[in-house]
This record gives structure tokens, sequence and C-alpha cells, in this order.
């Protein structure tokens, strides 16, 4: 193919995924339902400086550090965007989504909504998703039904979430996780990832 040949089919670049949205729409259940089907995503695993709870695995949920490991992650610039969370860290590994990049596969990772934001700001041609739930009811309903907030916990995160929900314009889309509908979100945000490879124009991310 000549350089002034046309293009025949879309141009095929690997895509930087966020999936974000307040704390108990679901965003854990996504992911764990698409790593279930096998699809060809690198999913991230998050450094974070909490306990692991009884039902999470090491380097599988999360990458747990203690908070001067964690300090010194900052130090040598290794983390793609990093915040405190509810009294503790999160962060996203700089070499671990490059290395997914290079190697041609979509990378997705699971952010709060200033994570995401964060990672706008560094990779803007990264791809937003924010998870939802059908009403600001459900939310709180899913939030209580969790049992792992103390009261003044969980009134933080209600309170968080619809601040939240205030920067919805942010993202690319908007999917909704309605109750017992899981496998519907996760068929559409693979339809979206598939829908943004055949755009006329890639979205072209650079870390």
């Amino acid at each position: 193919m000549t350089e002034n040949s046309p293009q025949f089919g879309p141009i095929q670049q690997p895509l930087l995924i966020v999936i974000s949205g307040p704390s108990g729409v679901g965003k854990d259940s996504v992911l764990e339902l698409m790593k279930a089907r096998a699809l060809p995503f690198h999913f991230v695993v998050t450094a974070n400086t909490r306990p692991p709870r009884p039902e999470e695995v090491e380097g599988q949920d999360y990458i747990f550090v203690t908070r001067e490991e964690f300090a010194e992650m900052i130090e040598k610039g290794e983390l793609i965007e990093y915040a405190a969370v509810y009294n503790d860290y999160k962060g996203i590994p700089k070499a671990q989504v490059r290395q997914a990049l290079e190697s041609g596969q979509d990378v997705l990772m699971r952010l709060d909504v200033q994570g995401a934001a964060t990672v706008r700001k560094f990779a803007p041609e990264a791809l937003l998703i924010f998870l939802t739930t059908s009403s600001e009811e459900e939310l709180v309903e899913r939030l209580e039904a969790r049992k792992t907030e103390s009261p003044e916990d969980l009134k933080l995160r209600i309170a968080t979430s619809r601040q939240e929900f205030k920067r919805i314009q942010e993202f690319d889309y908007v999917v909704v996780n309605r109750e017992n509908k899981l496998d519907e979100a996760v068929d559409t945000i693979v339809a979206i990832i598939r829908a943004e490879h055949h755009r006329v124009e890639p979205r072209r991310v650079s870390l």
C-alpha cells in the first residue's frame, strides 16, 4: 500500500478504557463478569493501601501495599494517578498500563470519578464510561445492603455520590447497570468498545 492509497477498514489502536462511577453502582461486578467472559482486555490491578477484605485476593483484586511503599511509588513517578479514598490511597501503576498498550491490548481499569478525571488529563484520548444505577434510591439501597461501612461512612459515601453524578458530562458514555441486569450492562460496554474500534479517527493513547 502506497502513502496515498485509501484506507480499507479501521486502523486498530489499543484503547485505554476507564469504567467509573459512584460507589455502589457495580463497577467491580461489571469487571468480574467481563473477566469471566474471558474478554481480550488487560485488566489493570490497582495498588491500594487499605487492608484486604476477606474475599479479596492479592494481585488479583488489588496490589496491597503499605503507606510507605505507596509513598515510594509516588516519589519514583511510578503511578499514572493516585488519590486518597476514604482515608486510604489507591493508584494505577504506570508500567503495567504502558506494557499492555505496547502489546496491542485494550487496557481496562476501574476508577472512582476523581481518578477518571486525572486519567483524562494524563491521557486525553482515554475512553471514559460512567456506570450508574436506575435511580438514586436504588444506589442508596445497594450501599446500605453492603453493610461494609459505619453509619457515618455510609452518609459520606451517599453525599459523595451525589456530587459525582454532577460530573457525568466529563465522560464519553453513560451505562445504566440495572438491578439484576448485569449481563445487559456488560453487553452495552462491550458494544461501545467495539464501536470505538471502528472510528474513522481512532483514539491514540500515549503514556
